[in-house]
C-alpha cells in the first residue's frame, strides 16, 4: 500500500462543516486503494479524555470517489449529533488493510493491540460563526464585466478629448481614451437585463489619469471622464430596479502617483505623516525619467505594483492604511449602494488588512460579496474571514489546456476539473468567480484561433461548472482581441443595433437562461461518465431532483448519443449524432 500518497488533515478543504449539521470529510490516496471505511462518532461517547479509552464509533463506506492526476479523492458527509466528531480511516488495498489515525498508520493487528489512548482525528466543534456561508444570491448570478472606457459613450458633453470610437476589428493600444461613461452603461442596462445578466463587475471607476484606472488619485470620486458620483448612484439604483447587482473594483494594493498621501511623501520625504503608508526602502529618485524607466522600483527604492513606478505599493500592514480603505469601502456601500467588491492584486495585501475590509462592509450589508484577484491556489484567503471567493483562473487554465493541447484526453480534463472543484470547501466552490476571458487576458475567440465551435464548447464547459459565471463585455457577440491591452476593444453598438450580431446574442441568451434554469449546472455534484475518453468529454451534473448530461465532441469524428430525455442546448447535433466541434446539454 502506498501510504506516502495518503493525505488528510482535520481542517481546511479536507474536513469542514458544509452547514450547521453536516460535516464533509475527504481523504486523498493513491490509485492502489480499493475502498475506504470511515469510523466516526462523538469524542465523549465513551467518557472523558484521560480516562479509559474504549471509544469505537460508527463505520460507514466512503463511496464518493473522484479521480485526480495521480490520486483518488474520497468523500463522506456525516451528521455529528452533538456538533463534534472523532474519526479515523480504514484503508483497503488488495489483501492489505491499514488503519489511519492522526499520528500513525497501523496494521489491523497493531490497531487492536494498541495500548493507551489513540490520537485519532478530531473536529472539535461546528461553531455556527465559523461555518462558511456565502450569500445565496451569488451562486445564482451571471456577471458581466465592463471596462468602462470601451463599453458605451453616451455622447454626454465633457471637457475632454476622446479617440474616435474604434471598430471591432481594429486593435487598440495601451493609451488613448474613447469616452465610455456611466451614462452609457445606464443606457444599456435593459440590454443587459434582456441578455440575462444579473450582476455587473466594473473595472475601476474612481478618478485616475489612465484609461484603465488602476492608478487611482481619489478613491471617493468617480473619474470625471466617466461622470459624477451622482451618475453612479443613479446607475446603481436603476440596475437594482432591474434585478442587477453591482461590483466595484477595489485597488488597494497600490495607488496612483497623484494620490494625495503619495504626493505628500514626495514633497516631505521621511517627515511626511504618510511616509509609513508606503513601502519605501531608500531615498526616492526624483528624476522626471524615473517613472518612464521604472528606476525606483527596479532598484528597490520603493515597492510598487509589478515594476511600475507610477503605482507605488501601499503598506497594508499599517493600521492607518487599513482604516483609510475600510472607510473608502464603507463610503462606496453607503454612497453608491454597491453589493460587492473585487479586490485587485489581492494576494499581496496583508491578511490583517483583508479582515478589516471584510468587517467594514459586512457591518453595513450582511449579504455582501468579496472576490479577490488571485491566480493560484487561494485557500489561505478563503477560510471565511477574508474573501468569499477568487477569480477562478485555475478553472480557466484547465479548460484552456484541454483545447489548446490536442494530446490531452478527456481523462486529463476530468483530473483537472476534479482538482478545481475540490480546492476549497464546497460552499466556496459554489461562489467562485468563473470566467474565460477578462481585461487581463486574450479574448476567448482569439484564444480559440477564431474557431466558433471551440468557442462555444469552452463556454458550455465553463457554464456547466459550480460557481458564479462571468461574461466579459463583447463575449456575447464573439468580440476578438489579443493580449492586454488589445483585449479592451470598443463595444460595437452601431453594428449591434443594426442586427449584425442577433444570432450570436440569441445564442448567449439561451446559454445564460440554461445556466439560470438548471441549478445543477452551478451547484450540483459532478460525475464523469465511462464514455468520457479520447477527445470526447462526457459528464453529468446532478442533484436529488434531476440529472443533466453534458457531452462535448472534440474528436475529428461524429459521436452518437442516445437516451436523452430533453435537449436543453445543442450545437452541431442531428440524428442522435454530435458532429466534430459540437456540444449537447440535455436532461436525462
Amino acid at each position: 500500500m502506498e501510504l506516502a500518497a495518503v493525505t488528510h488533515i482535520a481542517g481546511d478543504n479536507y474536513c469542514y462543516p458544509i452547514n450547521d449539521n453536516e460535516l464533509v470529510i475527504k481523504i486523498k490516496t493513491g490509485y492502489d486503494i480499493d475502498r475506504i471505511e470511515l469510523v466516526y462518532g462523538d469524542p465523549f461517547e465513551s467518557g472523558l479524555f484521560g480516562g479509559e479509552d474504549s471509544w469505537s464509533g460508527r463505520l460507514i463506506e466512503m463511496g464518493d470517489v473522484k479521480k485526480l492526476q495521480y490520486h483518488l479523492l474520497w468523500k463522506a458527509v456525516v451528521k455529528p449529533e452533538f456538533k463534534r466528531c472523532r474519526y479515523f480511516f480504514i484503508l483497503h488495498s488488495k489483501n492489505e488493510t491499514y488503519y489511519m489515525t492522526e499520528d500513525s498508520f497501523m496494521t489491523e493487528k497493531q490497531f487492536k493491540e494498541y495500548k493507551g489512548r489513540r490520537q485519532d482525528f478530531f473536529f472539535p466543534w461546528m461553531n455556527p460563526a465559523d461555518i462558511i456561508k456565502p450569500s445565496a444570491w451569488v451562486n445564482e448570478t451571471v456577471w458581466y464585466q465592463i471596462f468602462p472606457d470601451r463599453f458605451c459613450n453616451s455622447g454626454a458633453e465633457r471637457p475632454f478629448k476622446f479617440e474616435k470610437w474604434s471598430k471591432p476589428d481594429k486593435e487598440v493600444g495601451l493609451w488613448g481614451q474613447y469616452g465610455g461613461d456611466l451614462k452609457g452603461v445606464e443606457s444599456k442596462l435593459e440590454y443587459l437585463r434582456d441578455l440575462g445578466i444579473t450582476g455587473i463587475y466594473f473595472n475601476p471607476i474612481c478618478e485616475s489619469p489612465s484609461n484603465h484606472k488602476y492608478n487611482i488619485t481619489d478613491y471617493k470620486k468617480i473619474d470625471p471622464t466617466f461622470g459624477s458620483n451622482e451618475d453612479m448612484k443613479r446607475l446603481v439604483a436603476k440596475a437594482h430596479s432591474l434585478g442587477i447587482r453591482i461590483m466595484m473594483d477595489g485597488v488597494f494594493n497600490h495607488c496612483g502617483q497623484e494620490f494625495a498621501p503619495w504626493q505628500d511623501v514626495l514633497k516631505n520625504g521621511e517627515n511626511s505623516k504618510y511616509y509609513n503608508w508606503f513601502m519605501i526602502n531608500k531615498p526616492i529618485i526624483k528624476k522626471n525619467s524615473a517613472h518612464a524607466k521604472n528606476e525606483n522600483s527596479k532598484s528597490g527604492v520603493y515597492y510598487t505594483f509589478a515594476f511600475a513606478d507610477y503605482m507605488p505599493k501601499l503598506n497594508t500592514n499599517n493600521p492607518e492604511v487599513a482604516d483609510y480603505f475600510a472607510d473608502v469601502c464603507r463610503y462606496w456601500v453607503q454612497e453608491f449602494d454597491i453589493d460587492a467588491i473585487r479586490l485587485d492584486v489581492a494576494n499581496e495585501t496583508s491578511h490583517f488588512f483583508n479582515k478589516r475590509i471584510r468587517k467594514a462592509v459586512f457591518e453595513l450589508k450582511s449579504d455582501f460579496y468579496i472576490c479577490g484577484e488571485i491566480w493560484h491556489n487561494s485557500l489561505d484567503w478563503l477560510r471565511g474571514d477574508e474573501f468569499d471567493s477568487v477569480m477562478n483562473y485555475s478553472l480557466q487554465e484547465s479548460i484552456d489546456s484541454f483545447w489548446a493541447n490536442s494530446d490531452e484526453t478527456a481523462r486529463d480534463f476530468e483530473h483537472k476539473i476534479n482538482k478545481c472543484l475540490n480546492m476549497y470547501p464546497e460552499q466556496v466552490c459554489n461562489v467562485m468567480f468563473n470566467l474565460l476571458d477578462s481585461h487581463d487576458t486574450m479574448r476567448l475567440i482569439t484564444r480559440c484561433g477564431g474557431n466558433e465551435n471551440e468557442f462555444y464548447q469552452r463556454l458550455c464547459a465553463m457554464l456547466a461548472m459550480n460557481g458564479t459565471a462571468c461574461i466579459y463585455y463583447g463575449t456575447e457577440i464573439i468580440l476578438p482581441g489579443g493580449f492586454d491591452p488589445d483585449c479592451r476593444r470598443c463595444m460595437p453598438w452601431e453594428e449591434i443595433n443594426s442586427g449584425l450580431y442577433n444570432d450570436k446574442i440569441s445564442t448567449m441568451k439561451q446559454l445564460i437562461n440554461m445556466r439560470k434554469s438548471y441549478p445543477e449546472l452551478r451547484n450540483g455534484e459532478i460525475r464523469f461518465l465511462p464514455e468520457s475518453k479520447g477527445r470526447i468529454i462526457a459528464f453529468e451534473k446532478y442533484s436529488s431532483n434531476r440529472t443533466i448530461k453534458i457531452v462535448i465532441n472534440c474528436s475529428n469524428n461524429e459521436y452518437q448519443i442516445k437516451n436523452l430525455d430533453k435537449i436543453i442546448f445543442a450545437r452541431g447535433f442531428k440524428n442522435d449524432c454530435i458532429e466534430s466541434g459540437g456540444v449537447v446539454i440535455a436532461q436525462v
